[in-house]
């Protein structure tokens, strides 16, 4: 799979009530759309497709491959591999486009993906960390659905840790740090920055080079007052964009100003 920021949005909890953040998904054959193929080179045709779209990452391209990727899964039959690269693509259109509906639409896709993806290899963790993904993004996108979310990620996230710590560059802990520097604390939400920084940490250990991975760690030292660490953080977070931006990677731009950004005098 190709490297991504996977980032956990801020999960904002309303006072106004509870949605279920899971619902019976569409049939795979609705989410693939009509005119899916069925057979095997029709699908790996489908997926080099769908990778040269979402390397393009525009809106368009990524839902195009999102799109793509669905059809894959589909055409063998339900492909893990494909649907968690679905739910990547859509979590990242969800991130990215700027229409409220459009990124509403792509955070469903992504759970229901996800989903899938959970039900056709229940026993697969990389399926529980896209699933998490997916949950993340639906709930800033609907933030009624989040204190349903909540637990439902964090357990997921802790299964990925345990068997797939390795994963995105060690996203298991990088995207539960985030929840738990995100979330409101106890008695609403798991929020724990002290918890959080300890993922964070974990991450930065199992990646240091990955850009992600420090920011999340100047987040969480930042979370808990140790600014002169946060700082070198985004400073190595910095570092870290410009080697990417180097090899070529369409989002070490976003990444590097996400960097500048925390050093405005530097």
């Amino acid at each position: 799979m190709r490297p991504a920021r996977v980032a956990l949005p801020l999960l904002a909890l309303l006072a106004g009530g509870c949605v279920a953040a899971l619902r019976e998904p569409p049939s795979l054959e609705e989410l693939a759309g009509p005119g899916a193929p069925r057979d095997e080179p029709a699908a790996q045709r489908l997926a080099r497709e769908a990778e040269r779209a979402y390397d393009r990452r525009t809106p368009a391209s990524v839902r195009r491959a999102a799109d793509l990727w669905t059809r894959s899964a589909r055409s063998r039959g339900g492909d893990v591999s494909a649907l968690m690269e679905a739910v990547r693509a859509w979590a990242w259109v969800a991130t990215h486009e700027p229409s409220e509906e459009a990124r509403l639409e792509a955070a469903v896709n992504a759970v229901h993906a996800g989903q899938w993806c959970e039900r056709l290899a229940p026993d697969d963790p990389r399926c529980d960390y896209w699933l998490a993904v997916g949950l993340g993004v639906q709930a800033r996108e609907r933030r009624r659905t989040a204190i349903d979310a909540l637990p439902r990620i964090v357990e997921r996230l802790e299964t990925a840790i345990e068997r797939v710590p390795e994963l995105e560059h060690g996203g298991p802990d990088r995207v539960l740090a985030l929840v738990l520097l995100r979330a409101p604390g106890w008695p609403t939400g798991p929020g724990d920055p002290d918890l959080g920084l300890e993922h964070a940490r974990r991450a930065a250990e199992l990646a240091p080079g990955y850009p992600p991975n420090q920011l999340c760690l100047a987040e969480a030292l930042a979370a808990v007052e140790d600014d002169a660490a946060s700082r070198a953080a985004y400073r190595a977070a910095a570092d870290a964009a410009r080697n990417w931006r180097v090899r070529g990677d369409p989002e070490a731009a976003e990444w590097l100003d996400e960097a500048l950004l925390a050093l405005p005098d530097e």
